[in-house]
C-alpha cells in the first residue's frame, strides 16, 4: 500500500529534484508469484538462487531462532519486496544496509530496501527472526509437527513459512545450506549431505547442505533423538536414515522399509534414468500425522505407514518423485499430475517387478473399481482444482493416463519417455502440456486426445475409449481379480491425508 506523503508544494518541489527520474519507473514486487491454486503464494520481482540458513531450536520450548542469508536476482526495478515467513522478523537488511519491514497478511513480509533495487542486480536480503513454530497457524492448520523430544517440518505445498523466509513456490528453486544448533544428545536432519557438526557448550550444530535447485516445501527440519544409519551406494552416495527412538511397534516395519531406499534407488534409476541428487536417506519421526512426502534427498514417513508391516511401496513411491516433483518440478499446482501420477505409478511398475500384479492388471482394476457415477471420475488429474489438489483420482486416475499412454505408444518409446523427461527438465519446471508435447515428440503420434479423455474430462472413459487404451479389455461381467500388491499400494493412499484445506500428504 503506497502512504502519500503530504508536504509543502516548496518541500516537495526539492524533494523530486533529489530523486532521479528513473526513481518513479521502480515499483513493488507482486506479493504472490501468479499462481491461481495459491494466489499467496511465492513473490514477484526477483529469483533466488541460494538460501543459507543458520538456526537454534530448543526442543523442550518449542523456540526456533534464525538468521536466513537469502542469494537473490531482482528481475524487475524493485522499490520493495516481499518474502513469506510466518514466524517474526526483528531485523532486515539489504545488500549490507538495515531496510524497513512489516508483516502483512498471513505469511507475507514486506520489505522496503535504503535504496531501490536495479534490475538483473544479485542482492543479499539478512532476515533474523524468531518464534514458536507450533503456535503458528495459517487458514486453521500448521505444517510443523511437534514431537515429544523436538519439532519437524514437512507438508505440501508449504511448509516453509514456519520456519523460515523464502520466495515459497516451486517456481523458484534454490541451493541450501542448513545449519541447526540443538541441545547435545539431540540430532537435527535436513536435507542433502552432513557436512560436519560440532559441539560447544551444551550444544551440537549440524550442518547440511543440498547443492542443487529445491523447492521451498521440499526443504525439510527435524530435531529430536533419533536412531540414525548411514551407508553408501555403489556409486558413492552419502545414505543416511534417522528414526525417532520412540516409534514404538511400528519401528520394525519403519526400518524393514526405510533400510531399502539405495535398492529402491537402483531399481528406479533403471526406469527414470540416473538419479538427480548428492544424497539418499529418510526419515521417521514419532508424530501422528498418517502422510508420507518426498522432502528432496530425505523423504519424510510418518509412523503410522507402518502400522500393518513393512510397506517399501511408500519408498518407491516418495523416491520416484526425486525424479518427478524434486529434480521436475510443478510450474504451478495444477500441474500436480507430473508428481503423483508418475510416482503411483512407479508403485505399479514396482508391483510388476515384484510379480504382485502387472500395472495393466492394476490399471483394470482401478477402471473397474469406479462406476460410471463415481465422484472419483469427477476430479480431473490435468487441473484437479486446489481443493482436489490431493485427491485419490490424481494419483490413481493420474496413473491410469500413463497405462493408456504405455498402450498406445508400446513399451519401447513409453520407456523412453519415462527416462527422457526427467533428464530434458532436470531441475526445472514443467506443465502437463510439455508432458503432452515431449510424449508426441518421442512417439511421434498424435496423443492430445488422449490425454483429454484420461485427464481432463469430469466422466468415466466409456467403454470404447476404455477399449481403445486397452483398459479394461479383458474383463467379463465379473471383476478383475484384486492385484496381491493392491492393499500395499492402497495402505499408501493416506499420503495423501494432509492436516489442512487442499493439503496433501503423500508424495
Amino acid at each position: 500500500m503506497h502512504r502519500r506523503l503530504i508536504v509543502p508544494s516548496a518541500l516537495a518541489a526539492s524533494l523530486l529534484l533529489a530523486i532521479p527520474a528513473s526513481a518513479a519507473d521502480y515499483s513493488p514486487g507482486a506479493p504472490g508469484i501468479g499462481d491461481p491454486y495459491y494466489p499467496a503464494s511465492g513473490n514477484g520481482g526477483y529469483d533466488v538462487s541460494h538460501y543459507d540458513l543458520r538456526l537454534k531450536y530448543q526442543p523442550k520450548t518449542d523456540l526456533l531462532e534464525g538468521t536466513a542469508t537469502i542469494v537473490a536476482t531482482t528481475k524487475q526495478d524493485l522499490s520493495r519486496f516481499n518474502l513469506d515467513l510466518g514466524l517474526t522478523a526483528s531485523e532486515v537488511r539489504v545488500n549490507g544496509k538495515k531496510a524497513r519491514f512489516k508483516a502483512t497478511g498471513d505469511h507475507e513480509l514486506e520489505i522496503t530496501p535504503a535504496a531501490p533495487l536495479a534490475k538483473n542486480r544479485a542482492i543479499s536480503v539478512v532476515v533474523r527472526y524468531a518464534g514458536k513454530p507450533s503456535e503458528l497457524k495459517i487458514g486453521g492448520w500448521t505444517a510443523w509437527h511437534r514431537t515429544p523430544d523436538g519439532g519437524v517440518a514437512a507438508q505440501e505445498p508449504d511448509s516453509a513459512v514456519w520456519w523460515f523466509p523464502s520466495n515459497d513456490h516451486p517456481l523458484d528453486k534454490a541451493t541450501y545450506d542448513v545449519s541447526v544448533s540443538v541441545p547435545d544428545g539431540t540430532q537435527a536432519i535436513s536435507n542433502g549431505v552432513l557436512q560436519s557438526q560440532s559441539s560447544r557448550l551444551g550444544w551440537t550444530r549440524y550442518n547440511w547442505r543440498s547443492n542443487k535447485p529445491q523447492a521451498s516445501y521440499l526443504a525439510t527440519l527435524a530435531v529430536g533423538k533419533f536412531d540414525i544409519t548411514t551407508d553408501k551406494t555403489d556409486k558413492g552416495l552419502p545414505v543416511l536414515n534417522a528414526y525417532s527412538r520412540d516409534l514404538g511397534d511400528n519401528a520394525g516395519a519403519a526400518r524393514a522399509s526405510i533400510e531399502r531406499t539405495a535398492e529402491v534407488a537402483e531399481w528406479l534409476e533403471e526406469v527414470f534414468g540416473p538419479y538427480p541428487f548428492n544424497a539418499l536417506g529418510g526419515y521417521v519421526p514419532n508424530v501422528t500425522s498418517g502422510y508420507a512426502l518426498e522432502t528432496q534427498t530425505r523423504p519424510f514417513y510418518s509412523p503410522r505407514q507402518f502400522a500393518n508391516g513393512a510397506n517399501v511401496s511408500v519408498v518407491v513411491h516418495e523416491l520416484a518423485h526425486q525424479w518427478y516433483g524434486d529434480s521436475v518440478s510443478v510450474d504451478g499446482w495444477k500441474d500436480i499430475w507430473v508428481n503423483e501420477g508418475f510416482a503411483r505409478y512407479s508403485q505399479w511398475l514396482w508391483s510388476e517387478k515384484e510379480g504382485e500384479g502387472t500395472a495393466q492388471e492394476l490399471a483394470d482394476y482401478v477402471y473397474a473399481q469406479h462406476p460410471a457415477d463415481d465422484p472419483f471420475w469427477t476430479v480431473k488429474p490435468g487441473d484437479p482444482g486446489p481443493d482436489h489438489q490431493f485427491d485419490l483420482a490424481v494419483y490413481d486416475r493420474g496413473a491410469l493416463a500413463l497405462q493408456a499412454l504405455r498402450n498406445e505408444i508400446g513399451d519401447e518409446d513409453f520407456f523412453a519417455i519415462l527416462k527422457g523427461w526427467p533428464t530434458a527438465y532436470a531441475y526445472g519446471n514443467a506443465k502437463v502440456g510439455d508432458f503432452v508435447k515431449y510424449a508426441e515428440r518421442v512417439s511421434g503420434k498424435p496423443l492430445a486426445g488422449l490425454f483429454d479423455t484420461w485427464l481432463y474430462q469430469p466422466s468415466k472413459p466409456a467403454a470404447p475409449a476404455a477399449a481403445g487404451a486397452r483398459i479394461a479389455r479383458s474383463q467379463t461381467a465379473s471383476k478383475p481379480a484384486q492385484p496381491k500388491s493392491w492393499k500395499k499400494i492402497a495402505a499408501t493412499n493416506t499420503i495423501h491425508d494432509h492436516d489442512g484445506p487442499g493439503h496433501r500428504h503423500d508424495h
